[in-house]
C-alpha cells in the first residue's frame, strides 16, 4: 500500500467511512475495522448496526474506546490495513474517561512504528462557530489539534464533502515530483 499511513475527515455523513472502507478494500491487504464507538442509546446502536451492515464479511472486528494505540501495537502487521473509525468518538470517550491526554500521547507515541497500513476516519468538528460550553470548547479544540498532529506524520490526508474525497495532501504524488494536486 503506497500510504501507509492515511486520516480521512469529514462532516457527519459526508461518506468519510465509505471512502475509508473502499480504499482499505483497494489495497489488497487483510481488511480490520477498529471501532472506538459503543452504543449508549438506541440511535448509536442502530447507526453501529448498519455501518457493520455495509461491510462485506471479509473483516475482522475489533472494538476499542479508549486504548487505541495499545490495540494498534497488537494487530497491527504488515499485511494488515485497520481502519480505525472514528478518532472523535475515541476523543469523546477518553474526555468522558479523563484519560485523553495519555491516550493521546500513546497514539502518537506509536504511530510511526506500525508495521501495517492504518486508515484513521474523524470527524471535521471545528468549520463551525465556537461552542459556548467548556467541555464542547474542549472537544473541539483538542480534536483540531489531534487532526494537526496526525495529518503532519500522514502519508495521505484527504477531507470528504457531499461523497466526494478531496486530497489535501499525498506523499505518493510527492514523491513522484508532482507539482500539480493529485492524479484524477
Amino acid at each position: 500500500m503506497a500510504n501507509k499511513l492515511q486520516l480521512i475527515l469529514g462532516g457527519a455523513r459526508s461518506g468519510k467511512s465509505r471512502t475509508a472502507e473502499q480504499r482499505v478494500a483497494d489495497s489488497g491487504l487483510d481488511k480490520i475495522y477498529l471501532a472506538t464507538a459503543t452504543a449508549g442509546d438506541g440511535e448509536m446502536a442502530a447507526r453501529i448496526k448498519k455501518h457493520q451492515a455495509d461491510r462485506d464479511g471479509q473483516w475482522r472486528l475489533l472494538e476499542e474506546p479508549l486504548e487505541l494505540a495499545q490495540a494498534l501495537r497488537q494487530y497491527s502487521r504488515i499485511d494488515n490495513c485497520i481502519l480505525v473509525d472514528c478518532l472523535t468518538l475515541w476523543l469523546s470517550n477518553c474526555l468522558h474517561h479523563n484519560c485523553w491526554t495519555e491516550q493521546q500521547q500513546a497514539l502518537l507515541d506509536v504511530i510511526e512504528e506500525l508495521p501495517g497500513a492504518v486508515i484513521f476516519v474523524s470527524n471535521e468538528v471545528g468549520q463551525g462557530i465556537v461552542p459556548m460550553g467548556e467541555l464542547t470548547r474542549q472537544f473541539v479544540d483538542e480534536a483540531g489539534f489531534v487532526h494537526q498532529r496526525l495529518a503532519a506524520v500522514c502519508d495521505r490526508v484527504t477531507m470528504v464533502v457531499a461523497g466526494l474525497p478531496q486530497e489535501l495532501k499525498n506523499a505518493t504524488d510527492e514523491l513522484q515530483g508532482s507539482t500539480e494536486g493529485p492524479a484524477k
